[in-house]
């Protein structure tokens, strides 16, 4: 797990280290063992490493083969390396380390461009081709790795994050329309290639980019998910015991490859408790487990401790309690806003940062139950979308946007208002998958598109600000690929996850299984008042904000006023939509690292 970035120029100049520099600067957090960099004719890569797989210096990037012509950086870590690596050595192709990263290198010196389908893991690749003459930019197949570029007629700049490239300069900082409708209406999703920035876009997963010296562009997918009923139907059974077998593959993978211990987060939730219990069903007797809480309001508690203790004392895990006060996460907020690559408006975003920063200090890499609700049905929209009429958009708009189409025109000033960009973007993605069952068709517009942003971004920024790996089991390749393809009636059993249900009887305590389905807490950032509503108002009524004239002040003023009647139909709360963006954009564009 690293941190990556680089230059390719076109227009005649040499790259400037000056840029790289800059780039890397921001990217040190991400990979504090190791900077490299690398440098020849018109392109320039830098590289900052999390030692995870093969510690020794031999794995270092950037990783070069002069007598290829091949220069690559990597951040990620690919599962089946070990397999790769036996096929190229019986196929003449001889290796001087022990990772992945040279793996990832001659895979692609000995198939080309298809070196991608047969990687299985996380990934963010960038390979300079000297014979080509071209870069080759890959991304994994539910961008659980980040890819962002910029593209002007001098230059292609890549990084891990936002920042990088706007340190680098040379950014068109301007709004995006398209992207802000999305972000306001899917709590915070912009899905690939855009993002808010005009002059930002992002590698769509499962695709591959390939770019040469004189500024010629290609893209391609390389994968696509197939939604579509199998040949021979399953019986019940052999749908519950296929997705044993690949969520058992998918666990021990990410619990092998690695020279470094792996712990997992322990929320107190089904997926998270399910994890330890497969980790330690299974040669794990020494798990490392981690929860964190936050204060209690009212309307809803702040820790589920209670749940997760029940399974670390079952398991006999080293178990850590991190309990946040309130003023912690005021005062932290800030610093959290400013290791995201993109706005987010998930109040476990800075939840993630502060238990990723006590984490950290005890391993570098962890497993997460992030994705198990969009593959198996968890959310409590599901089964409304699922029992709902009307065209796709119809069934889908009711439950999930955050606002209306015309509450959004409301919310903005003229200058940007504009079509209804979502719908169009819902209607088609959901009408490109091959399936006639409609929840199967959200499950896969969820998994391929909006999860990108929310919750797999979240968690990649967060862990990452720590140096600290997280891996995401749930969005295994083969585990996927099997149960998009399952019955809906299977997955809404129980209301919910019945597959995972039925897995874990017997493993985790019942009363984590028969639970409602909860979320990461924090009630400060939902339940908006006192101290947390004055960092707001402060934010919105800035000279900054004011400005930059995104906002109607009367739309501004009912949320001040009411803060905890504006809810979404997530119940995120509105208010806070409105201040993240205004803060990212203060800390991130107005003033770049």
């Amino acid at each position: 797990m690293c941190g990556i970035c680089g230059e390719l120029r076109f227009d005649g100049e040499a790259p400037g280290g000056g840029v790289l520099a800059r780039m890397l600067a921001c990217l040190r957090r991400r990979g504090p063992d190791h900077e490299g960099r690398y440098r020849t004719g018109p392109v320039q890569l830098g590289h900052r490493r999390l030692s995870v797989i093969d510690l020794s210096d031999a794995s270092n990037q950037p990783w070069v083969d002069e007598s290829l012509g091949l220069a690559l950086v990597f951040n990620g870590a690919i599962y089946n390396y070990r397999e790769l690596r036996a096929r190229l050595q019986g196929e003449g192709v001889r290796f001087v380390s022990e990772g992945d990263t040279e793996v990832v290198l001659r895979a692609y010196a000995h198939w080309g461009e298809s070196f991608v389908e047969r990687l299985h893991g996380m990934f963010a690749i960038a390979i300079w081709d000297e014979r080509r003459q071209q870069l080759i930019a890959a991304r994994d197949r539910f961008g659980i790795k980040p890819f962002y570029y910029s593209l002007t007629r001098g230059h292609f700049r890549f990084a891990s994050n936002t920042q990088a490239l706007l340190a680098a300069g040379d950014v068109d900082t301007g709004f995006d329309s398209v992207a802000l409708h999305h972000h306001f209406t899917l709590h915070a999703v912009v899905p690939a290639p855009r993002t808010l920035l005009r002059g930002i876009r992002k590698l769509p997963p499962a695709h591959l980019l390939v770019i040469d010296a004189a500024g010629r562009e290609r893209l391609k997918a390389y994968w696509q998910l197939d939604a579509s009923p199998p040949e021979r139907p399953l019986s019940e059974q052999e749908w519950l015991e296929a997705t044993r077998e690949a969520l058992l593959e998918a666990v021990r993978k990410r619990r092998v490859v690695a020279d470094v211990p792996v712990g997992v987060l322990l929320s107190g939730g089904l997926d998270s408790s399910l994890l330890v219990a497969l980790l330690a069903q299974h040669g794990g007797n020494d798990l490392l487990t981690f929860s964190v809480g936050f204060e209690d309001h009212p309307d809803e508690r702040g820790n589920e401790f209670e749940f997760s203790d029940a399974v670390a004392k079952r398991y006999g895990t080293q178990h850590h309690k991190i309990h946040v006060p309130n003023h912690e996460v005021l005062d932290r907020l800030p610093e959290a806003i400013d290791h995201m690559a993109e706005p987010m408006v998930g109040q476990d975003a800075v939840a993630f940062y502060l238990l990723s920063e006590q984490v950290s200090r005890h391993v570098k890499v962890v497993q997460s139950g992030q994705g198990a609700d969009e593959v198996f049905a968890g959310y409590f929209w599901y089964p409304r979308m699922h029992a709902a009429h009307g065209s796709d958009v119809e069934r889908f708009r009711p439950f999930y946007f955050d606002r209306d189409h015309q509450e959004y025109l409301q919310m903005v000033t003229p200058g940007y208002a504009g079509p209804d960009y979502t719908e169009a973007l819902v209607a088609e993605r959901l009408a490109a998958v091959n399936t006639d069952q409609y929840l199967n068709k959200v499950l896969h517009f969820d998994v391929t598109t909006l999860i990108v942003d929310d919750p797999v971004k979240r968690v990649d920024n967060m862990t990452m600000a720590w140096g600290l790996e997280a891996r995401v089991p749930f969005l295994d390749q083969q585990l996927v690929e099997l149960v998009i393809r399952m019955p809906p009636e299977l997955k809404l059993r129980e209301n919910g996850k019945y597959p995972l249900k039925w897995m874990a009887r017997g493993l985790v305590p019942d009363a984590v299984i028969d639970r409602p389905k909860a979320y990461f807490p924090v009630p400060a950032l939902k339940y908006v008042s006192g101290p947390f509503l004055d960092f707001m108002r402060d934010i919105l009524s800035s000279r900054a904000c004011r400005e930059r004239g995104l906002y109607r002040q009367g739309y501004v003023e009912l949320m001040l006023n009411s803060p905890r009647q504006q809810f979404t139909r997530l119940q995120g709360s509105k208010l806070w939509h409105l201040a993240a963006l205004e803060l990212w954009l203060q800390r991130n564009v107005d003033a770049p690292a």
